[in-house]
């Protein structure tokens, strides 16, 4: 057995499902003496296994700091695949600090031969593809409506886990929830709310997938907004693929 002494001390950029299936699973293995971090944008995160931090670093040199004050011996990166910043900054700071750095990130969708999907290289884009109109569903996170919200010619409904902290206007409703979501919800709120244009962020996972199925089933034009492209090299797109990753970091 390897004392507490030895472990590795393990900083994990979270967030996901995946981070929290990581934290998980490393709070057994007493080879790692686990951080996991959130970044505090969404209020009542769901419960984490283990040691949690909450907030910003203060940039590149801020997390320097922090992974030399933690003792920190490797950076796990499995934050969402639209955390360009933090990606960027850890990858940075773990270099300078001549520590390894793991990006886990789970595959995008691929859409399918029924597919109506329309590619959007990033917000402002997909703002002005929808038609003039339009009823549309935004499953983009409430810090993202801004080019939307703008559109006084089309009629919003957005779903998020929490309210947007500025109002919106008449022609936008909220709908708060969180995932995961089944299929047969998706069409109900499709039809009910009698959407037009599906717009969301090729985020990949399960946990979101039914309102591409629910959109695939009734015809219903999906905007997908691509990911970043200039984020990090992602090494692992499973936790299992970075579990392994990790035993052989370990055994090094």
């Amino acid at each position: 057995m390897v004392s507490e002494v030895q472990a590795t001390r393990l900083l994990l950029l979270g967030g996901t499902r995946e981070a929290r299936e990581l934290a998980e699973k490393l709070a057994n293995d007493r080879r790692w003496a686990v951080i996991s971090s959130l970044a505090g944008r969404t209020r009542e995160p769901e419960a984490l296994t283990g040691q949690v931090r909450v907030g910003g670093f203060g940039g590149v040199a801020g997390l320097e700091t922090y992974l030399a004050q933690q003792d920190i011996g490797i950076v796990v990166d499995a934050t969402h695949p639209f955390a360009q910043a933090i990606s960027l900054n850890a990858r940075t700071a773990a270099e300078k600090m001549e520590l390894p750095y793991l990006r886990l990130c789970r595959p995008p969708w691929q859409p399918g031969e029924s597919d109506r999907w329309l590619n959007a290289a990033n917000l402002e884009q997909a703002a002005e593809m929808v038609a003039p109109g339009c009823k549309v569903l935004l499953t983009i996170g409430r810090q993202e409506l801004g080019p939307f919200l703008q559109r006084s010619d089309i009629r919003i409904v957005a779903r998020m886990i929490e309210e947007p902290q500025k109002p919106v206007p008449s022609n936008a409703e909220l709908i708060l929830a969180r995932p995961p979501f089944r299929v047969s919800d998706e069409l109900a709120l499709l039809r009910d709310k009698e959407i037009d244009v599906l717009v969301t962020k090729n985020a990949g996972g399960s946990s979101v997938e039914a309102k591409l199925e629910a959109a695939r089933e009734l015809g219903v034009d999906v905007i997908m907004i691509a990911r970043p492209g200039d984020a990090p090299a992602v090494d692992a797109q499973s936790v299992d693929e970075l579990m392994q990753l990790l035993q052989r970091h370990h055994a090094t």
